[in-house]
Formats: structure tokens, C-alpha cells, sequence
């Protein structure tokens, strides 16, 4: 029997059993590296912003960013829950924990990604001047002298922050902590119009035929995404993952038809 090569053989082969071991290992440590998925996503709305979020005649939470939660959910393997907050208090509630993301018609603005993180866009929207049909008001520059109408904390408020000699020249200018209230004013004479979202408004106005009219003019173009706490990049980028499977599937597009009779989504 030759035993030098039968030691020869056993080193080689303990080599070998070495190799792959600290293969396993590695491929171990790569698997483990991994970023791992959250058991769940809190996403904090303002259940009363139809068409995105808002409870139906049920009490059910419906709109366009439910049924695109729900798509991006599926894609993801990861639960969404839709859960109402104070919207002029979501910068706080992300902060503190409470909410992991914020997915309700949010508008992508400098001054938020200051304290936010945002997904890539996902639909298409522009700030505009809705006053009753029956108005003698055709142009936004008639509405100096008038009493005009938003939501507290919306990109309606930046816009007119953005442009003081404009909102200075209202003789009112109002903020509600949900747009249904500013339709309310308008439609008892207490406001002469509301300014606000393109999508929101048209669906009010698909709602109410005739009785609704958009000013000429767009007073800011926008996009919303969903945006999450600063320097939280895995849960961006997870969301990023089903929006844009969301997105190429077609169903996104489908989604927009259902709420908005068009396609406004944001083509990745």
C-alpha cells in the first residue's frame, strides 16, 4: 500500500471540503446581507381625500391609491395597511413611527424631501381654480376681492405661500384640514372657488355634472409619490420595485381608468 498517496489524497481532499465549505459560507453571509422585508407597511392617508383614500358609503377605505396599494402589495409579498391620520400632521406622524409611509395623493415638493424620502412618480396631477358653474368668475385674476378656499397643509397652501401678491389679493383666504369642507363652502356661496388637485376635482365634478367649472390656467404641475421616513432607502426602493412591476403589467393604467376615466400614471 502506498501511503504517501493515500496522505496525498486525504489533504487534497480536506482542501476540497475546505473550498466549499467557506463557499457555503460566503454564499451564507451574501443570503444573510440581504435586505430583509418588513412583516408589514403602515401607510398613513386622509380618508376623506376622494378620489385617493376615503371611505365609502360602507365605511370602507376605497380610491386610487388603495387599489394601487393593493397591486404594489401583491408584487411585493408584503402587506399594506392604509390607516387615517391628521394629513397636516404627517411629516410628525412618519417621524415619530406611527405611519411607515405616506401614500395619499402626496406631491413631491423641495421643501418635503428636506424631511422625506420619496418613491419614483407614479401619477401626474397639476393645482387648479374650480368655482360653481353658475359663477360670473372666467379668469383666476377676478378672484382678487373674492374668498378662495384649501386644504391646510396641501401643495395648494405651498402654491400660494409660493405667490403672496396672489393669495394677498383674496379678500379671504381659507384652510380647511380636508378638501370635502372647501367644496362645501363653495357649494353654499360661503367660498368663490377652491383650489386644489386636478384629480380631486375632476372627480367631483364627474359626480356632479354641470355643476363645477375649472378657471383657464394651471397655478402649479405636480406628480405624487409615496414618501418615507429620511434615509429609509430599503423600503424605498421595495416600493419602487412593485410600483414599477405595478406600472409595467398595465395595470396601473387600469387602475387610473377606473378612478379617472384616463390614464395619468407616470410611465417608468
Amino acid at each position: 500500500m502506498n501511503w504517501k498517496k493515500i496522505i496525498a489524497a486525504g489533504i487534497l481532499a480536506a482542501g476540497v471540503a475546505g473550498l466549499m465549505a467557506g463557499c457555503g459560507s460566503s454564499a451564507d453571509k451574501k443570503a444573510d446581507s440581504a435586505p430583509k422585508k418588513p412583516d408589514k407597511i403602515v401607510a398613513g392617508i386622509d380618508d376623506t381625500f376622494a378620489p385617493m383614500g376615503f371611505r365609502d358609503e360602507n365605511g370602507e377605505i376605497v380610491g386610487f391609491d388603495i387599489d394601487m396599494g393593493k397591486a404594489v402589495s401583491k408584487e411585493i409579498g408584503v402587506p399594506i395597511e392604509f390607516k387615517p391620520i391628521d394629513w397636516a400632521s404627517k411629516e410628525s406622524e412618519i417621524a415619530s413611527g406611527r405611519i411607515n409611509a405616506i401614500w395619499n395623493g402626496l406631491t413631491v415638493t423641495e421643501e418635503r424631501k428636506k424631511v422625506l424620502d420619496y418613491t419614483e412618480p407614479y401619477l401626474n396631477n397639476k393645482q387648479v381654480f374650480v368655482v360653481l358653474n353658475s359663477s360670473d368668475i372666467t379668469d383666476a385674476k377676478q378672484l382678487a376681492g373674492r374668498k378662495v378656499c384649501a386644504q391646510e397643509g396641501s401643495t395648494s397652501q405651498t402654491a400660494m405661500d409660493k405667490q403672496p401678491e396672489v393669495r394677498d389679493s383674496f379678500a379671504l383666504w381659507k384652510l380647511y384640514p380636508d378638501f370635502t369642507s372647501c367644496f362645501m363652502d363653495l357649494e353654499s356661496g360661503r367660498a368663490d372657488a377652491v383650489l386644489g388637485d386636478s384629480v380631486l376635482i375632476n372627480y367631483y365634478m364627474q359626480k356632479k355634472p354641470g355643476q363645477f367649472r375649472v378657471l383657464p390656467g394651471v397655478v402649479a404641475n405636480e406628480v405624487y409619490a409615496v414618501g418615507v421616513k429620511k434615509g429609509n432607502t430599503e423600503l424605498v426602493n421595495l416600493l419602487n420595485e412593485g410600483l414599477r412591476k405595478v406600472e409595467e403589467s398595465g395595470e396601473a393604467a387600469k387602475i387610473s381608468e377606473k378612478w379617472f376615466g384616463t390614464d395619468l400614471s407616470v410611465k417608468q
